[in-house]
């Protein structure tokens, strides 16, 4: 291979970005391949171009990955921040986010500087960004790497989508914790089986210091014992809220107002009571590992502990936006597994009916939609069928698609395209000790139509509709 002297200025795979004194790196996605540009990037100035294969171009630079050669060059061009950082990943199909900010919650609350990249925001420890992903692109994930340095932070805690993963945005970094949530089905528009899908997620592991897997699920229990027989990966721990694993709780009980239970620490031999506010079964699990987390990163537990118990929850997970009459809980349940443990937990401390408005997103996985709809119809006791981020998608086509879930069964359901009808029409139904769940959106503030984000905040469409009535 040949080797070039070149001050290189910046790196990109786009080729509307391309500057002189760049180097731009050719990727092969769905609809464009960068190699096909890649002689008219050097024409543009470009420095040299990174590529897969030879192009018989002068200053090209032939690598086996294009993508993982665009995260190593990010990583590079800032300087390598994440060795400056300690770094720990949430990967799972539910979850992430939740534990992801607990994470963040209980080390800031013990005093260390901790930033944040998921799909709530991105926190730098001086600004928060929205994030457009859950695991951004290489050239933004390795600025916000940067720029948490510059903060001065000491921790990141971060979300690992399948997609980063599958898509090599993270350069072969080594994170102090992975975590493994859950694995049920969705982006298989993306990875077409459940098994590329594992596959992705169980990638992150060959990051992993130390990997913590809720054995919850089959794929959680295939994980964990995968990774115990690979020789590299031995510090393998286990969370559980259904059976005996290295963390798992005890005598739990859930209410509206969260979950109290023991929390049994089996590597230091200890158990401490729990008061967490999050209300749910899933949220157990969610606290579970983010205590362990910590735990594993050599605090105290029972500190852990305590510092989490003062957290007030995560925004649109399990997140209660009126409690009077009836209850309005927020959370971004947008997959057939969200959903259940969603209207499994509300049944718990329901004190009448359980109403749940949800939609199915478009441009994703559209096998899903009717299995959200049967599941939905079994476990609420009356549906509310809207939109849900259609983007280019018809959005009464994909409510009808979710209608054919719902009509083997009695549950009772209106459909409106409209979701902020949807929403009035839920409140104007609700009976004292209902509680309405809007699912999907959580932390969104948002509606995607078309190439639109049109503003669309539920707490305040709730709040203005109550106050009006």
């Amino acid at each position: 291979m040949k080797l070039y002297d070149y001050e290189v200025t910046g790196v990109t795979d786009d080729t509307r970005n391309v500057q002189e004194g760049w180097a731009f790196v050719a990727i092969k996605g769905e609809s464009f391949d960068g190699h096909n540009a890649a002689r008219d990037m050097l024409s543009k100035g470009a420095a040299m171009v990174i590529t897969e294969r030879d192009l018989g171009l002068e200053r090209q630079v032939i690598v086996e990955n294009t993508r993982l050669a665009y995260a190593q060059a990010m990583s590079a061009f800032y300087n390598y921040p994440t060795s400056k950082l300690k770094l720990i990943a949430v990967t799972g199909t539910n979850g992430k986010s939740t534990v992801a900010s607990l994470i963040k919650s209980i080390l800031d609350s013990l005093g260390h500087k901790t930033g944040f990249i998921g799909t709530i925001n991105y926190d730098t420890c001086g600004k928060v960004y929205n994030s457009v992903l859950s695991t951004p692109r290489q050239n933004e994930l390795y600025s916000l790497f940067a720029e948490m340095v510059q903060n001065n932070a000491e921790y990141c805690v971060m979300e690992a989508s399948s997609q980063a993963l599958a898509q090599y945005r993270i350069a072969g970094e080594r994170f102090e914790v992975g975590v493994f949530t859950n694995l049920t089905q969705d982006h298989l528009d993306y990875h077409k089986t459940m098994e590329a899908y594992y596959q992705a997620k169980k990638s992150l592991f060959d990051m992993c210091e130390n990997a913590l897997i809720c054995i919850d699920n089959k794929y959680g229990k295939r994980l964990a014992n995968e990774l115990i027989i690979t020789p590299q990966n031995n510090n393998v721990f286990t969370y559980s809220i259904n059976e005996l694993a290295g963390f798992y709780g005890v005598n739990i009980k859930t209410g509206g107002g969260g979950v109290s239970y023991r929390l049994m620490d089996t590597l230091t031999e200890q158990s401490f009571p729990m008061n967490f506010k999050m209300p749910g079964m899933f949220n157990v699990a969610n606290s579970i590992a983010s205590v362990a987390v910590c735990s594993l990163l050599g605090f105290d537990t029972g500190e852990c502990v305590r510092a989490l118990e003062k957290c007030g929850g995560v925004r649109g997970r399990s997140e209660v936006i009126y409690n009077g009459k009836f209850t309005v809980i927020c959370d971004y349940a947008h997959t057939e597994d969200a959903l259940v443990k969603i209207l499994t937990s509300a049944r718990e401390y329901a004190e009448n009916r359980i109403i749940c408005l949800f939609g199915a997103a478009g441009e994703r996985d559209s096998e899903k939609r009717p299995i959200m709809g049967a599941s939905a119809a079994r476990l609420a006791d009356y549906l509310i069928i809207t939109s849900d981020n259609p983007r280019f998608e018809d959005p009464a086509a994909i409510i009808s698609q979710v209608e054919e879930g719902c009509k083997k069964l009695m549950t009772p359901y209106k459909t409106f395209v409209d979701r902020k009808e949807a929403i009035e029409f839920a409140l104007s139904e609700a009976q004292e000790g209902d509680i309405v769940l809007l699912c999907g959106k959580g932390h969104e503030v948002c509606q995607v139509i078309g190439d639109e984000e049109q503003p669309f905040d539920e707490r305040e469409i709730v709040k203005q509709l109550i106050i009006n009535n």
